[in-house]
């Protein structure tokens, strides 16, 4: 289901790609202890950064693209129970895959 969000400007709207929980030596680290995941999903692209002339540059991702960025950028929100994060196109640091 795609959310009804749309980014502004050179912003991307990304949801965290879940790890799949491991447990060595069987110590279960809680949510609060984890850090936070550095590889997520595309769901939506802004509007696009312009240039000093105006024209609009066009995003290097794609919806759909997995991704890692910083691992402290963006803003959080929350809609429908699902939480995503708004990111600069500046803070994506890959694409993965």
């Amino acid at each position: 289901m795609k959310p009804n969000i749309k980014p502004l400007g050179d912003r991307v709207l990304i949801k965290a790609v879940e790890e799949s929980e491991q447990v060595k030596g069987g110590i279960i680290i809680p949510d609060s202890a984890k850090e936070k995941p550095q590889e997520a999903e595309v769901v939506a692209l802004g509007t696009g950064k312009k240039d000093d002339d105006g024209n609009v540059i066009e995003f290097t991702v794609n919806v759909g693209d997995h991704v890692i960025v910083s691992k402290y950028g963006g803003t959080e929100v929350k809609l429908d129970d699902v939480t995503y994060t708004l990111v600069r196109e500046d803070d994506i640091l890959a694409i993965v895959g």
